[in-house]
């Protein structure tokens, strides 16, 4: 099959690097039919691609699929006197949700069926799903193109029908709440740029076009949320940006009340806010960088005294306060755990694991309790539901995600640690078959993010035995922007220090070829979004260092996107990577985007995905760097495949079985290149 070849239309970006012409710029414009065009050619030549292994993306599928229990019902949860699940079928891609008065009768009374709901549209997502405090309505959302506005309804769970109230284009992301006599739902709308901005009230039976605006944030670096406090008696109206964040009280009880105020923002300080009985507890970074714990009273809520003192190198990200109790969620040497301090003022860390893992707080909807719900997962070990009883230390394994058909004693993993050029030293985890020989023969297919502070912990993949079973090797990088390693490790991977989190990585690849974990012709880089910028970043500085690439949804075209703000969420970005409008980003972003870079090179074979309706990364991006791509790479031999999803956004296929699917692909992918 013939390459699809993108025209050239005159265009000419003013920079303050210089002038530059970018022939592929027409993309931008998805109502121009060459745009839907080409989208379509470069479909139908990765769909040959894909069509000539078909064999081995279905047996790939089969594989996945065989080792997913597809009729199976979650850890019930407890909220009051009711017990909540979801539950899955065989055959149906979307959960149904349940509940019931105990544990063993939580899947009687069924509340929403996604599969139902979703119907015949290609793509379908819940967004909100919000129980009303007296558990006699729900407030859920669904989106149905991927663009991320959500229609919100509110279900009556007593006869299973819905309400007249529909308040369409919500963002669901950013939060739901109830007022607590349930007459009252409050959502966030998003501006022109999908920037949550405003906090509406709607009271239940009335018209959208009465709802209320209860909060706005005009400053467009700031990006609003919603919720409700675990103790049920506050609604926290959060605005932050990247580097600094504001924080509104609003009483439950008291629908028409004004928020007011808990303290005032000021650059580069950011907190969150919680109630714990008789007083606030705040987690910010304010004189702490790696965060520490105040608290402070309701009626002075700006006057902060300190609870839990920072400690370097321990990144507190979270706090969840109880009757009795905070639990802490920490990071430190680069892998999570939670730690519990009780109102004595005793503290104690749980460990879960020895090998690199996740451990994060689950559902915890009971107040007074002593028993903190936990979820775990490792490389190496499927999720698990976890409840430890605090006062003695017991843990109860609730629910383990069965894997049928897998050996879990088959596979090994272990932390490794890169030294980067500077001298840092880079977290790296590894996972690999027992069989799997350490001397260099092995395929190894690296993952990385790196940015946002988004510490990426391990998790279990049965699509991942595949490739494990293959003989290959599968290794997460912990680069810096990421904020595995404090807040120290984030600020010296954004802005003017963001190359290091691509040094970093290139690092990381190459030790894993000295150490004989990776063969050295035959490593893969993979990532998605910001992961996307990683990929591309490392195939264009070095492109021989790579066999394959696999770059999804993938923010490559940095300084175009950065320099125009009237695109979704470019001035919010501003913060995390630079304004290229002005010196000194100019130039250094110029240094690393990758469309901006993509020259005349042999590169590695590469799969690109895209989503039509992506409201994040837009299409256009990975479109572009494809067409570039296809005109100046010297080796025609190596596969080139942009693959765009042309009815879903950022998260591509959203039914479970599609998913799969998607992920046989990918897997192919890699099997045949590598």
């Amino acid at each position: 099959m013939i390459e699809p070849r993108a025209k050239h239309v005159a265009h000419v970006h003013h920079r303050p690097t210089g002038d530059v012409e970018d022939p592929f710029q027409w993309l931008r414009d998805r109502d121009d039919p060459d745009t839907v065009a080409y989208l379509e050619a470069e479909n139908d030549y990765a769909n040959a691609w894909f069509d000539e292994r078909k064999e081995l993306v279905d047996e790939l599928f089969e594989e996945i699929k065989s080792r997913v229990q597809e009729t199976d019902i979650s850890a019930p949860i407890p909220v009051d006197d009711w017990w909540y699940v979801s539950r899955t079928e065989e055959g149906l891609s979307y959960p149904i949700h349940c509940r019931g008065r105990s544990a063993a009768s939580a899947a009687d009374d069924l509340l929403l069926d996604e599969n139902a709901e979703a119907g015949n549209h290609d793509f379908f997502e819940v967004g909100a799903f919000e129980i009303s405090p007296d558990h006699r309505l729900l407030a859920w959302s669904a989106d149905i193109d991927g663009h991320e506005h959500y229609t919100l309804r509110v279900r009556d769970l007593t006869d299973h029908t819905e309400l007249p109230d529909e308040v369409p284009d919500t963002t669901a992301w950013a939060g739901v709440a109830w007022s607590a006599d349930c007459t009252h739902v409050y959502y966030v709308v998003a501006d022109a740029q999908e920037r949550p901005y405003r906090v509406m009230r709607h009271r239940l039976g009335s018209a959208p076009a009465d709802d209320v605006e209860v909060y706005r944030d005009d400053d467009a670096r700031f990006y609003v949320h919603i919720g409700t406090t675990r103790s049920r008696v506050w609604i926290v109206i959060r605005s932050r940006s990247n580097e600094t964040s504001e924080n509104w009280l609003l009483p439950t009880a008291d629908p028409a009340a004004v928020p007011f105020l808990v303290r005032a923002r000021r650059d580069g300080v950011e907190y969150d806010v919680d109630h714990w009985g008789d007083r606030l507890v705040i987690l910010t970074n304010e004189d702490a960088e790696d965060f520490r714990v105040m608290e402070a009273t309701v009626a002075e809520p700006s006057e902060w005294s300190e609870l839990i003192a920072h400690e370097p190198g321990r990144r507190i990200t979270s706090v969840e306060p109880f009757a009795d109790f905070l639990a802490l969620h920490e990071w430190q040497a680069a892998q999570p755990r939670i730690r519990v301090i009780g109102r004595d003022g005793h503290e104690a860390a749980l460990a879960v694991d020895a090998e690199p893992h996740n451990i994060d707080f689950g559902p915890n909807e009971q107040w007074d309790t002593s028993v903190l719900r936990l979820t775990h997962q490792s490389l190496t070990t499927p999720a698990r539901v976890l409840d430890v009883d605090v006062t003695t230390g017991d843990i109860d394994v609730v629910k383990q995600t069965p894997t049928p058909n897998v050996d879990l004693d088959s596979y090994v993993a272990e932390r490794m640690w890169a030294t980067a050029p500077d001298g840092k030293q880079v977290p790296i985890d590894v996972v690999r078959h027992v069989d799997t020989p350490v001397d260099g023969s092995a395929p190894c297919c690296v993952y990385g993010y790196g940015s946002y502070e988004a510490s990426m912990p391990p998790w279990f993949s049965v699509a991942r035995l595949s490739w494990l079973d293959r003989g290959g090797t599968w290794a997460l990088v912990h680069p810096r922007g990421g904020g595995e390693l404090g807040r120290a490790w984030y600020l010296d991977g954004k802005l003017l220090a963001k190359r290091n989190t691509f040094t970093d990585t290139l690092a990381a690849c190459a030790h894993l070829v000295d150490t004989g974990v990776a063969d050295r012709e035959r490593v893969a880089i993979r990532g998605g979004s910001a992961g996307g910028l990683l990929v591309g970043a490392c195939v264009t500085m070095e492109p021989r260092q790579f066999k394959a690439a696999v770059a999804e949804v993938p923010f490559v075209d940095v300084v175009t996107t950065m320099s125009d703000p009237s695109l979704p969420l470019t001035v919010t970005e501003w913060e995390e990577w630079g304004d290229p409008r002005t010196e000194p980003f100019a130039s250094y972003m110029l240094s690393y985007s990758p469309y901006d870079n993509t020259r005349p090179l042999d590169y590695p074979a590469l799969y690109i995905t895209a989503g039509l309706n992506d409201p994040r990364v837009s299409y256009h991006e990975p479109a572009k760097w494809t067409a570039k791509l296809r005109e100046v790479r010297t080796d025609a031999s190596q596969p080139l495949l942009l693959r765009t999803e042309m009815g879903a956004g950022h998260a591509g296929p959203s039914g479970r079985y599609d998913a799969w699917r998607d992920e046989a692909r990918v897997l192919s992918f890699l099997v045949r290149t590598l």
